[in-house]
């Protein structure tokens, strides 16, 4: 929620820098400074399991041993002794000549256990950079916090078993990332599969859905059989490739407060879309702290070093906390340690710089392929231009469902894609979609796959 004080804050700063401009058009444009803001109770989204959680004495001992004063005598723990590992230093040398080093306390924090919510220095780092990012006001962090997970989808999957309980409705995007319909099928919840076209989930669809549980007044009161939790891609949906625009967000936000929602952002893709602008995200217009937004560095720095984090509600990111305390306990400390000194090394403004070279590259990667689909597949499948993400959804009308054309002729004639119906709540159903990545394949690859392709559809359909 963008309150008065904040706006003028915001118009004062337009002319000292572009961020400022930038922050200025996400925040007006989300629609989201005449609005109050209500209260939340997150009884709502805690189940019976979660709230059976307790706090490991444990982990906690370890927030004392990396924040005690010097001088305090540590018997507590069973910490290993640093003096025992084998390393010593480590230097990063990073594609531009850089290099930064991890040794002294650096190394040592590195290589020894760390809070379950993070590696401090990280996850300060990481505050300031969805403050900057996401246009958050000074309030923000009061009633919201952060947690680095081990990628998002480990934030992702814990939220999900923190909230549902067998047999519960959840509303969810179809398409839907299949990551994300395998953590909810062991649950034995009920997806709710809400529609996209090109711009994202369609409002109406989500109203229409909710609508069949009761009145907003019902719905919003009730803990059992009723959707309490929305959840999507905002940015560069898996695997349609959609955008919700602002003004649509706006619109799915409202709903969300009406029927007492909290709204599961999964946002990988962000920093991989294709605009002037950055889009505005659920969280920059999150007047009730009803947002859960999952981040990566898994696609805009390296998808091996396994680090993501989780931002909001407090007492929702405090049950994911205890949750990470009896599983990994905490991301890879080193891994941590190597994305915080790249941080400290680059700055803001080279990061920014590294994440608008990656949305050049993708979007000339994402042409390659609308070249090459227009060439071979013009006539027999129909698709949207991406923008943003990895990915392009098409369509093939003349095929009911192209689930064996994919998986067995694909693999004969040596292309492999991914059927639209991997991508359903439910696998009983069909669907004339597939996906193709445009990430790794060379221009001269993707061609020569769709024409093989093209060929394969051809051969079907005659």
């Amino acid at each position: 929620m963008l309150s008065a004080n904040r706006a003028n804050k915001l118009i004062r700063c337009l002319t000292k820098n572009n961020y400022c401009k930038l922050t200025i058009l996400r925040t007006f444009s989300a629609g989201s400074i005449d609005t109050m803001s209500q209260s939340v109770d997150y009884d709502r989204f805690i189940n019976d399991l979660s709230a059976r959680r307790k706090v490991s004495p444990i982990r906690e001992l370890t927030k004392l041993f990396t924040t005690a004063p010097p001088g305090t005598i540590f018997l507590a723990g069973g910490i290993p002794n640093g003096s025992t590992f084998p390393f010593s230093r480590m230097t990063v040398e990073l594609k531009d000549g850089a290099t930064f080093k991890l040794e002294g306390k650096k190394i040592e924090n590195a290589l020894q256990y760390q809070p379950t919510p993070g590696y401090p220095p990280l996850v300060e780092q990481l505050q300031k950079f969805q403050t900057q990012v996401h246009g958050l006001d000074s309030t923000f962090w009061q009633k919201n916090s952060l947690l680095v997970s081990t990628g998002s989808q480990d934030a992702l999957c814990k939220a999900l078993e923190m909230s549902l309980s067998e047999g519960d409705p959840i509303l969810v995007q179809e398409p839907i990332y299949p990551g994300t319909s395998a953590i909810i099928r062991p649950l034995n919840a009920n997806m709710v599969p809400i529609g996209q076209d090109e711009h994202g989930i369609v409002p109406s669809a989500l109203r229409s859905a909710l609508s069949n549980y009761g009145s907003p007044e019902k719905v919003s009161s009730m803990k059992k059989d009723v959707p309490k939790l929305l959840y999507l891609n905002s940015t560069g949906a898996n695997p349609t490739g959609a955008t919700i625009p602002a003004e649509r967000k706006k619109e799915i936000y409202d709903i969300a407060c009406e029927f007492n929602l909290v709204i599961l952002e999964d946002d990988p893709y962000y920093f991989l879309h294709f605009e002037e602008i950055d889009p505005v995200s659920f969280l920059s217009m999150d007047r009730d702290s009803r947002v859960l937004r999952f981040d990566s560095f898994s696609k805009i720095l390296s998808s091996g070093l396994r680090v993501g984090f989780v931002t909001g509600p407090k007492e929702l990111v405090s049950r994911i906390e205890l949750h990470t305390q009896a599983s990994t306990m905490h991301t890879s400390a080193l891994s941590q340690a190597i994305v915080s000194s790249l941080l400290d090394e680059w700055g803001s403004e080279k990061l920014l710089q590294h994440f608008k070279m990656i949305q050049q590259f993708y979007k000339g990667k994402r042409d390659c392929m609308l070249a090459s689909a227009n060439k071979h597949l013009k006539g027999l499948a129909e698709w949207s231009v991406p923008r943003a993400g990895m990915f392009l959804w098409i369509k093939v009308p003349g095929i009911a469902d192209t689930k064996k054309l994919i998986t067995e002729g694909g693999i004969e004639h040596g292309v492999i894609l991914v059927p639209g119906k991997d991508f359903l709540a439910y696998d009983d159903a069909q669907s004339q979609y597939f996906r193709a990545s445009y990430t790794v394949a060379s221009p001269e690859d993707i061609d020569k796959g769709f024409a093989r392709l093209a060929n394969l559809i051809k051969a079907e359909i005659a």
